[in-house]
């Protein structure tokens, strides 16, 4: 009686340890042949089988690109039973051949390991590009509504005694007047003159000249403004003109004597790595800004160019033989690999007044 007793408990031990759920799709890629760009979303459906012995769980299904969603079993599926993925495509602004792959992941043991591969299941098809819209066939891709302005943002560099002038050309593609009135908001952005009246005129094209003036802006360094048209489109009422300024200070008028009397930045690297930096975790660094010159040094921006870094002075104004600190912070995300960013100082300083700061950091 004790030996049978001990068998089944060994027999129940082994069935244990070899009870587990595994996952088989009836087929591991979804064909939606030719679909039409302006045809709106499709969706894909994969089902499986949990041909194990123990209940499943689809742990994480990630599509491989933003242009696939998931939609799947959240419950536990038990042995013998089946579960679904669905795969959602937008195919409109991407004609052509398309092949995309969703990763997923499960309870099985295999997953236990570290560098485990997930299964791949796919989706492919071909999308039939659409007529062009009357937007496109006149290049006003820009925007929406009926009452579009053709090219939406410019770049400038210029020194803050500057003025610069812009035409932007807009069209009315509905069947109304179109109006279009400056919500003045900055005054260093001007409307100077128009091609038109009030409105626009059904089907009519036009002009409107903007000036931005950067001694108006009172500022130094990479600037990002947006003015706004407001109007009677009923789609998109207010049209957005973008503006990415990087101003500069002129120096040019200044005598001999008084560039001898300029201050001097001297900084203590130009350069910094933060080395490997664990995931989540938050690492920072000192960098310090002396003023060697004989006035004092005037910090006019510390700024980033990456959301993964940040930076700022404790001072913004240097008193001669004074010193500033520069703290740049690198947040790590959880995701590893090397990251890589630039910090611009723009200061008074005639010799140099932007420094760019390279800096990196390795997550792991």
């Amino acid at each position: 009686m004790k030996k049978l007793t001990l068998f089944l408990a060994l027999l129940v031990s082994f069935c244990m340890m070899n009870a587990q759920p595994e996952i088989k799709f009836d087929s591991q890629t979804y064909d939606f042949g030719k679909i039409k760009e302006e045809g709106g979303k499709v969706t894909g459906r994969f089902e499986f089988t949990n041909v194990g012995n123990e209940d499943l769980i689809l742990v994480n299904v990630k599509p491989g690109c933003g242009c696939t969603a998931a939609n799947y079993s959240k419950e536990p599926i038990a042995p013998g039973k089946k579960g679904y993925i669905e795969a959602t495509y937008n195919p409109y602004n991407r004609p052509g051949a398309f092949n995309k792959n969703i990763r997923v992941t499960t309870n099985e043991p295999r997953f236990e390991q570290e560098n485990a591969v997930p299964h791949m299941i796919f989706i492919k098809g071909e999308v039939l590009k659409r007529p062009p819209t009357q937007f496109e066939q006149a290049y006003y891709t820009n925007g929406n509504g009926m009452a579009r302005v053709k090219v939406g943002s410019v770049t400038h560099n210029m020194l803050n005694t500057e003025v610069v002038r812009d035409t932007f050309k807009v069209r009315n593609f509905w069947d109304k007047p179109v109006s279009f009135k400056l919500e003045q908001k900055q005054d260093f952005v001007t409307e100077v003159s128009r091609s038109f009246g009030e409105s626009l005129q059904p089907g009519q094209e036009g002009f409107i000249i903007l000036q931005y003036d950067a001694g108006k802006r009172n500022s130094f360094g990479q600037m990002k403004d947006m003015v706004v048209f407001l109007t009677n489109d009923s789609i998109e009422p207010r049209k957005s003109i973008h503006y990415a300024v990087n101003i500069k200070e002129d120096f040019s008028k200044l005598t001999d004597k008084e560039l001898k009397m300029a201050p001097a930045a001297v900084y203590s690297t130009i350069s910094y790595a933060f080395g490997d930096v664990q995931k989540n975790t938050q690492s920072v660094a000192k960098i310090t800004i002396k003023n060697t010159g004989r006035s004092p040094l005037l910090i006019r921006q510390v700024v980033a160019n990456s959301g993964y870094f940040k930076a700022s002075s404790d001072v913004r104004e240097v008193p001669v033989n004074g010193t500033a600190t520069v703290t740049v912070t690198f947040k790590a995300s959880n995701r590893p690999g090397m990251q890589k960013a630039t910090i611009e100082v723009v200061t008074n300083d005639p010799a140099n007044p932007v420094q760019v700061i390279d800096v990196n950091a390795n997550i792991l």
